[in-house]
């Protein structure tokens, strides 16, 4: 029996354990990721401290401080989170089962998927949710990056400095942040096709190309032969596991208040998994303090 399970190893998680170690809490952290999305970041401008560091380097940091403090960690996938007779009860995918009188959900989210055919037969065979971990495998290549908000943007601008050619394919205009468009509007090898979807993915044991449809009038198909393709439209909360015992908002994210506690008492929600507006690093951190404070003075009631 643990006073608090942390569920996620991003940001939140991370920042969470920290202060519930601190605070003398018997905690558990457990998680599928390691660093969670923070580990695919290319670079971070905006975390204050540092004028530029890599994801990466950021996570290494994090990382080192969680390991001074007697923090239990677990890397398995969560399959349910249930409640009974006062506590909490977290099931991995390997069977295992962790009580705690606490629980943080800080599970973050994940890459949302264009269900096209082709997609998930070739994920990891030339179809990717992470430029930043895979753009170097591309050196040389056509590529396509699927989205126009920020994530595409930025995958765009790590890869037009790697592939050979890079298609971003969008079915309306580009949403991104107006400064990701002037790095990657000029670049002499994008070609920006607005106005496609993606009709399916194309080769049997690698990618070979992706088949698009215009949404104008014409309907019509063009194929575009290329070795990858990067799809970049956007996350989906990671709330399978809570479904049933924790209320959610319309877009699938942990309601929570500004004490970052949820439907139910003991339960916590920290970072881009509950109903925050804004899903940065530096905000996902914040409120995993937040949780972990407010778990304590939970604890602190019983």
């Amino acid at each position: 029996m643990y006073d608090l399970v942390i569920i996620g190893m991003g940001p939140a998680g991370l920042t969470a354990a920290v202060y519930a170690a601190r605070k003398k809490l018997s905690t558990l952290l457990v998680g599928k990721q390691y660093g969670g999305q923070m580990a695919w970041a290319s670079g971070v401008e905006n975390y204050i401290g540092f004028q530029y560091i890599t994801g990466a380097e950021l996570l290494s940091k994090f990382e080192d401080h969680v390991k001074q403090y007697p923090v239990k960690r677990v890397e398995a996938e969560v399959v349910k989170l249930t409640r009974d007779n006062g506590h909490f009860i977290t099931r991995t995918a390997g069977g295992e089962e962790f009580y705690s009188r606490a629980v943080i959900v800080a599970s973050g989210k994940a890459p949302r998927r264009l269900n096209a055919p082709g997609e998930r037969e070739l994920t990891g065979r030339g179809v990717s949710y992470c430029a930043v971990c895979d753009a170097p495998l591309f050196a040389g290549m056509d590529v396509a990056v699927v989205g126009g908000g920020n994530s595409a943007l930025t995958a765009a601008y790590d890869l037009i400095k790697i592939a050979k050619q890079v298609y971003v394919v969008s079915l309306v205009e580009w949403t991104a942040d107006p400064i990701l468009v002037d790095k990657v509007k000029n670049a002499p090898n994008l070609t920006k096709l607005v106005g496609y979807e993606t009709v399916r993915i194309e080769g049997n044991e690698r990618v070979t190309g992706i088949t698009l449809r215009s949404l104008d009038g014409r309907k019509e198909e063009k194929k575009i032969p290329v070795q990858g393709v990067f799809i970049e439209i956007g996350t989906v909360p990671s709330t399978h596991f809570v479904e049933g015992l924790l209320e959610l908002n319309e877009k699938g994210e942990i309601k929570v208040d500004c004490d970052c506690s949820t439907s139910v008492p003991g339960a916590f929600a920290a970072g881009d998994v509950s109903s925050i507006p804004e899903k940065q690093i530096i905000v996902a951190a914040g409120e995993g303090a937040k949780a972990a404070l407010g778990a304590y003075r939970y604890l602190l009631n019983q």
